[in-house]
């Protein structure tokens, strides 16, 4: 009985290389340091990491960076440079158990002579307990602790871990060393795609490149598929091959890590030193990444109140109505009043004043406590109170020469004449400026004459 036709024999299956099933980027992951692209500056000829590792010495480590940088193969690389047998475990997909026994079977290698390099993948995500389930084994030497994150390890990791490894800081990888990533993937016919015919434009790969955002990884999938749909095309990766793999492709974004406050960060520090173009770029940068367009309405709105303030009032009022644009409108026609409001908070007058007075105050408050309100200050709608003194001596001021009752005080008794309130010289301020030095100093005068005294800061 023939076979149907396109069927492969049981027998030719087990023949079939297993290394062609794997993902290019796996095929071309680096087997020494010499072949890793980007960290330039982590493992330069002799960096004190370079030197550990081609000696064999390795220590315990958190390897912070972004995805695509290098993390995994440093740590497998560690392992070989050891002769250390290497174990990985991810944090999203493992638990205690699974973790308890990787410890045991390390502890056995390890009374036989032999060392562990325990590769712990998104460490990050390993609650407190089952971060501390490694110390007693990194301390006995059971293990070669390296730990792999995106985030920052000052936040996600506990103390009592951090204080066993070394932080090493790994960076996002240049387009240009990604484009050298992808050019020996190219012209490698063991592990790569040499040998194939394939035919691409160094722009072409420059684009790849581009378009990988520092991730290595990403950027060679990106030139496998490229290959892929190439092959019945004559073998060359052409503009409209490119444009098929780069559609709707996306930045590195993290909504809730270290990232996303980076960004926002930089957004709010570019209104605050007013360049609009710098602050509507990280606007922008937010929004391709995916940042709810609430948040960053809310965000700009703080920075109208906080930075901008009676400089000038008109920003507050532009900040809530770009919201409800954006509310009425959506994406990505409400974009566009977010960014119009980026722009003009960044370009308009600046000043902290009332942020700082609003601050002083309650810092006042928590320090003399609570405070009467001074009998002159109190309502007295009934005749006891009236009695008791309530309202007494208190100087309608409507009824005043201008309109103010200058030597009046508005604070409690024990507290004295505060000043909080220092507007800057700038915007509308400048006048508000004006008119408060003159009422406060003719306050002063009027509080003296009458022979008031009280503290004023």
């Amino acid at each position: 009985m023939s076979r149907p036709r396109g069927t492969v024999p049981e027998n030719d299956l087990l023949s079939v290389d297993r290394d062609a099933l794997r993902p290019l980027a796996e095929r071309m992951r680096p087997r020494t340091l010499d072949e890793m692209v980007g960290q330039r500056r982590l493992l330069a000829p002799r960096s004190a990491l370079r030197r550990a590792v081609e000696s064999g010495r390795v220590h315990s480590m958190i390897l912070w960076g972004p995805p695509g940088c290098g993390k995994t193969t440093l740590a497998l690389l560690l392992a070989k440079y050891a002769h250390a047998d290497f174990r990985a475990i991810s944090a999203v997909l493992s638990g205690l158990p699974e973790v308890r026994q990787v410890l045991a079977e390390a502890a056995q290698r390890f009374a036989q002579g032999q060392r562990t390099v325990l590769f712990v993948d998104e460490v990050h995500r390993f609650n407190k307990t089952q971060q501390d389930a490694f110390l007693p084994h990194i301390e006995r030497g059971t293990i070669v602790f390296v730990g792999a994150t995106t985030e920052n390890p000052s936040f996600e990791l506990n103390s009592a871990l951090l204080s066993r490894c070394r932080v090493h800081v790994m960076e996002a990888v240049s387009p240009d060393d990604i484009q050298q990533s992808l050019k020996q993937a190219l012209a490698d016919e063991e592990r790569g795609l040499g040998g194939r015919g394939l035919r691409v434009a160094d722009e072409s790969l420059a684009q790849i490149a581009r378009a990988a955002d520092g991730d290595v990884r990403r950027g060679l999938t990106l030139l496998e598929i490229a290959a892929e749909l190439a092959e019945g095309e004559d073998g060359e990766i052409t503009t409209a091959t490119l444009a098929q793999v780069l559609a709707d492709r996306t930045r590195r974004f993290d909504k809730g890590g270290e990232q996303f406050y980076d960004q926002i960060s930089a957004l709010h520090k570019s209104v605050r030193s007013s360049n609009p173009d710098a602050a509507v770029y990280w606007l922008a940068r937010m929004l391709d990444g995916g940042c709810d367009p609430h948040y960053l309405a809310r965000r700009l709105t703080r920075m109208a109140v906080e930075d901008i303030g009676l400089a000038d009032p008109r920003a507050q009022q532009m900040a809530i109505e770009a919201w409800d644009t954006y509310d009425r409108l959506g994406s990505p026609e409400g974009d566009l009043a977010l960014a119009q409001l980026a722009i003009y908070l960044a370009s308009t007058a600046k000043s902290n004043a009332a942020y700082n007075a609003y601050n002083a105050a309650r810092r006042d408050v928590r320090e003399y406590g609570t405070q009467d309100v001074p009998l002159h200050l109190r309502n007295a709608p009934t005749r006891l109170m009236k009695q008791l003194g309530y309202s007494k001596g208190y100087q309608y001021d409507h009824d005043s020469e201008g309109g103010i009752a200058l030597d009046q005080t508005g604070f409690p008794d024990a507290m004295g004449e505060r000043v909080y309130y220092e507007p800057v010289e700038r915007g509308l301020e400048v006048k508000l400026k004006e008119k408060l030095d003159r009422l406060r100093a003719a306050r002063e005068k009027a509080r003296g004459d009458a022979g008031v005294s009280g503290d004023e800061t």
